[in-house]
């Protein structure tokens, strides 16, 4: 793969004000994530090392491809207005808003791989009340507002990797609670959506 750079080797340093705000809120949402997983309790059940880094490689490479150029995908998908760069970092700050929310709902509960925890419980409160896995929405729509700001190709494969890492792990993490949790499960996901209210 050939990276392309605009600007000499720092090109792709080289943002828009939008783009580096974008940035700024990825940064600072992964400095808490990472300070938070020190928290989560200790797993009972946990999925396998080579389905771990194979999510890891789709989201990380779908996030690489958010902001670095790569030749033959730097066209654009969409107009260069503000508006739509707006609306991107406003659904960016959303997505933070609500993945920090879910997570903080979830306290100890929360684990980055597949669990069930040692003395689980299923949290049903705050946006858990209407959606399933609020902090895949999140997520999703921090890349999707990611990919409006930058609104070149790579952007777009990047969000579409990503889709595929989460609704992969949205099947896995499902079966795995429906093990775990049984009945209580099931009337729980016949009560909520998976990921957007009222909607899917």
């Amino acid at each position: 793969m050939h990276w392309g750079w605009n600007h000499g080797n720092w090109g792709w340093l080289q943002h828009e004000p939008a783009m580096l705000a974008a940035i700024v809120l990825w940064c600072l949402f992964s400095i808490y994530w990472e300070k938070e997983a020190t928290r989560a309790s200790a797993a009972a059940v946990r999925e396998s090392h080579v389905s771990r880094w194979f999510h890891l490689a789709l989201i990380n490479v779908g996030q690489l491809l958010l902001f670095i150029q790569v030749r033959g995908l730097s066209g654009r998908f969409l107009p260069a207005p503000a508006v739509f760069q707006a609306l991107g970092l406003a659904l960016v700050a959303a997505g933070v808003a609500l993945a920090v929310w879910a997570r903080r709902c979830l306290g100890r509960e929360w684990s980055g791989n597949i669990t069930i925890k040692v003395e689980h419980k299923l949290i049903r409160t705050g946006p858990y009340a209407r959606v399933r896995h609020p902090i895949y929405t999140g997520l999703l729509a921090m890349y999707a507002g990611t990919a409006l700001v930058s609104g070149e190709w790579h952007a777009l494969v990047g969000l579409v990797l990503a889709v595929l890492a989460y609704w992969r792990k949205v099947r896995l993490e499902e079966a795995n609670l429906l093990r775990g949790f049984g009945a209580e499960y099931a009337a729980y996901r016949s009560e909520t959506k998976a990921l957007i209210p009222g909607v899917f």
